[in-house]
């Protein structure tokens, strides 16, 4: 590959004399010309825009003030915003909470409606069994969703549904033995006696309007 680069016709040199090279053959094997940098480019004829080396060339940044940081340009406008939106939309419902005379109240007036139609024994044990449902709704032991079931069980005792009122003690028993083992016992026996003195009273009603009318004279003239 030397032998390219080298003179042609001096053979007069020694055999240590460096070789002579063509410079000329050194620019032809270069490659293609670089176009200078100042030199400018002719406008393309398609109407293109193109940009000039000098404005492609890599350069060092252009020197300015730096772009403003976000806290200097302030909190953003904050506008007409309902003032509803940062509330919370859903609030807890709150119920109103079983209180222990609500319940009881109706269950000792039932008792003493009972009595005088009812064992002494009998009455008296009923009492007990309430007694215990007091203390155990006072000391806490018993969980909402009883307390709820003795407030309805109460007032389909008061309206006479001696049916559902029994379905209620029913429930209680099967889902919440544990807390209302102790007096339920009584709750049942006073819903049984309250329906057998409300059923006697009816009896009793029946057959005094049926007297009433048997007693009555029919006005009329009775012929010999």
């Amino acid at each position: 590959m030397a032998e390219l680069y080298v003179k042609p016709g001096n053979k007069e040199r020694g055999w240590n004399d460096p070789p002579q090279f063509s410079y000329g053959l050194q620019t032809l094997a270069g490659g293609p010309k670089r176009t200078p940098l100042t030199k400018r480019v002719a406008a393309p004829q398609d109407g293109s825009p193109r940009v000039s080396t000098s404005q492609t060339s890599p350069g060092p940044p252009p020197m300015g003030p730096p772009p403003p940081s976000i806290k200097a340009l302030g909190p953003p406008p904050t506008g007409n915003c309902p003032a509803s939106s940062a509330e919370p939309t859903n609030f807890p419902v709150i119920e109103a909470e079983t209180l222990l005379e609500d319940v009881l109240k109706p269950l000792e007036e039932a008792l003493e409606d009972c009595r005088g139609h009812t064992k002494k024994q009998v009455c008296d044990d009923i009492s007990r069994r309430l007694a215990l449902l007091r203390e155990q709704w006072v000391g806490g032991k018993l969980s909402v969703p009883v307390k709820k079931r003795m407030a309805l069980l109460v007032q389909e005792l008061s309206s006479h549904q001696w049916d559902t009122a029994d379905d209620i003690h029913r429930s209680l028993m099967v889902d919440h033995v544990t807390e209302v083992s102790q007096w339920m016992v009584g709750v049942k026996r006073l819903i049984a006696e309250k329906r057998n003195l409300s059923s006697e009273e009816e009896a009793n009603e029946e057959k005094s309007t049926a007297t009433a009318e048997e007693n009555q004279t029919i006005p009329g003239v009775q012929e010999a």
